[in-house]
């Protein structure tokens, strides 16, 4: 795996010695602290950092590989469950065979909690967690780095500036996934798209299935490619999404001024606030592994995202607050419309989500609550048309998006 070096994660005969350089770790403990005991006085911050780094280093000191980490992590995810989700359901699992890899491509809101339910459920299920992409604009410390690669995750390098840094770059990583896959027999997840679907929309930007295409030797077929990557869509949904507000807020300063510009520690806190904000139901659908049939081939990059794309809408659980948003945009749904996609939620719970958007998005001017309303409707129009066979708006990606 020389070629991955600065890519890659970290294996079990690295974990101790990161673990050990992490536990020691100036701007960690202090990230612990700042998120844990920020109303604390500061007089007591040279106290609590010796006491968290003496915790940390007693948690730490029995894991000597990455499945250890990982089954500590697993209690750190079912906490999460408990307290901030009303219980999350899983579809699909049928589809997905144990001793096989998979390369599964999600729909992406949530930075973290995306792969991470994802993988809880794999492994609820007998099955080996995932590899996991990120951006290296997530990696900007290398302590940072090191907590996510030992959580299996591999670098996408997305801050290389040149055409040729990014070909190079690319080239790498559609050879890293597939290496994994034809020959450790990993499982794989990457994004539909770079960035969070702030607005909603879960549309798949071919350019990723393009990246993945790169590997391919020229004679071979992207059909015969596509199917030795034994990719699966996976359709992720929430009832609430806990950074719906600065999603929001950010979408209209983006229309407002034409550029956004990040605060200090954004990305740091939007995991934060994903993580422990709630977010109501949670649904993970598998489908079935990605395959050519008799009215959908593999004819190139983009009809292999749309056909993960129209995999992900269709699959996606519409929610109250989703069927509410609809009813509170600009242009509503219409009572056929309504009927078409409420199945067996009741008009009790749709007032009652109408209710929590409507209060939510309260302190907004007018044009931020319709961002707001838009991104949770999104799923609804998006599906209404998938059914239907109609068009999809265009991919578009957003600058500096996460």
């Amino acid at each position: 795996m020389s070629d991955f070096e600065d890519i890659r994660p970290y294996s079990d005969n690295e974990v101790r010695a990161v673990l050990d350089r992490l536990v020691n770790e100036p701007e960690l403990i202090k990230t612990i602290l700042d998120f844990r005991f920020s109303s604390w006085p500061g007089l007591l911050r040279p106290i609590l950092a010796s006491a968290t780094r003496f915790s940390l280093k007693r948690k730490v000191k029995r894991i000597n590989s990455i499945r250890d980490l990982q089954l500590i992590i697993e209690k750190y995810m079912h906490h999460v469950i408990d307290t901030s989700t009303h219980g999350i359901n899983v579809t699909g699992v049928e589809n997905l065979s144990p001793d096989k890899p998979h390369l599964f491509i999600s729909n992406h809101r949530d930075i973290v909690l995306d792969p991470a339910f994802i993988n809880l459920s794999l492994h609820q299920n007998g099955i080996d967690t995932m590899r996991i992409a990120i951006g290296d604009n997530l990696l900007g410390k290398d302590w940072i780095a090191d907590l996510m690669r030992l959580n299996k995750s591999f670098v996408v390098k997305r801050s290389v500036k040149t055409v040729r840094q990014k070909l190079l770059a690319s080239k790498q990583l559609s050879k890293y996934v597939y290496v994994s896959m034809t020959e450790e027999n990993a499982n794989m997840w990457i994004a539909q798209r770079e960035g969070r679907a702030k607005d909603g929309n879960d549309f798949t930007n071919s350019a990723v299935i393009s990246m993945l295409l790169l590997n391919k030797p020229k004679p071979q077929v992207v059909e015969e490619y596509i199917h030795a990557l034994r990719i699966v869509p996976v359709s992720i949904s929430y009832e609430y999404d806990p950074c719906d507000v600065s999603k929001a807020l950010e979408l209209y300063e983006r229309k407002a001024s034409g550029q956004y510009e990040k605060q200090h520690n954004e990305d740091i806190l939007s995991i934060a606030s994903g993580i422990q904000g709630e977010k109501g139901r949670v649904n993970v659908h598998f489908d079935k592994v990605l395959s050519a049939s008799e009215v959908f081939s593999f004819e190139n990059a983009k009809a292999v995202a749309s056909e993960i794309e129209r995999s992900i809408i269709g699959h996606y659980v519409l929610m109250p607050t989703n069927i509410a948003a609809a009813m509170l945009v600009d242009n509503p749904l219409t009572e056929s419309q309504l009927q078409e996609v409420k199945g067996t939620i009741t008009n009790a719970e749709i007032e009652k989500a109408k209710a929590y958007l409507i209060a939510r998005f309260a302190p907004y001017p007018e044009a931020v609550k319709q961002e707001g309303y838009s991104a949770y409707a999104a799923p609804v129009f998006n599906q209404i048309a998938v059914k239907n066979g109609e068009a999809l708006a265009p991919f578009v990606e957003l600058e500096g998006d996460i």
